[in-house]
């Protein structure tokens, strides 16, 4: 069950968004929109072991999804900072693309991938260069989320570089 106001479905205008990203840069996705396409990836947890699984999937695998003109970014309600933050996260894993923080959990919201426990849903969210919704992936597996990724983003013709 999410804490979200309402589930986003396939179709949707994407909600937009600000966060900050262990690459320095504020990240918007109205940034994106006429640009190229967005995959968010939300995780519960940075540190835990599903989401330390996730991120080195997807640190492994970063030159195959660079092939798509694509802004992939994981997302959680994780701090930047400190040592369970975000910038620690990703620089433990090697992470190669941005992680995005949202600790006032207002984006998480609007996605609507808040849960009871105040961590956000595995879910992964395909926008396109326009804003729109055009998959959501709720049953993310760990293990092969850049596998998964990379078959999704082909399934859904986004345009290799």
């Amino acid at each position: 069950m999410t804490r979200g106001t309402t589930e986003l479905r396939v179709g949707d205008q994407a909600p937009d968004f600000a966060l900050r990203g262990t690459d320095g840069q504020t990240h918007r996705l109205s940034d994106y929109c006429g640009k190229q396409p967005v995959v968010l990836a939300w995780f519960p947890r940075a540190f835990s072991q599903g989401c330390t699984i996730e991120c080195k999937s997807l640190a492994q695998n970063g030159g195959n999804i660079r092939q798509f003109d694509v802004a992939y970014f994981m997302a959680s309600v994780d701090p930047l900072e400190g040592d369970q933050g975000n910038q620690a996260f990703a620089t433990e894993h090697d992470a190669d693309f941005p992680l995005l923080s949202d600790p006032d959990k207002r984006t998480a919201a609007a996605y609507g991938v808040l849960n009871d426990r105040g961590v956000t849903n595995r879910w992964t969210f395909y926008i396109d260069r326009d804003g729109r919704i055009v998959d959501i992936d709720k049953s993310v597996k760990p293990a092969t989320s850049a596998e998964d990724m990379l078959a999704k983003l082909s399934a859904l013709h986004v345009a290799r570089r």
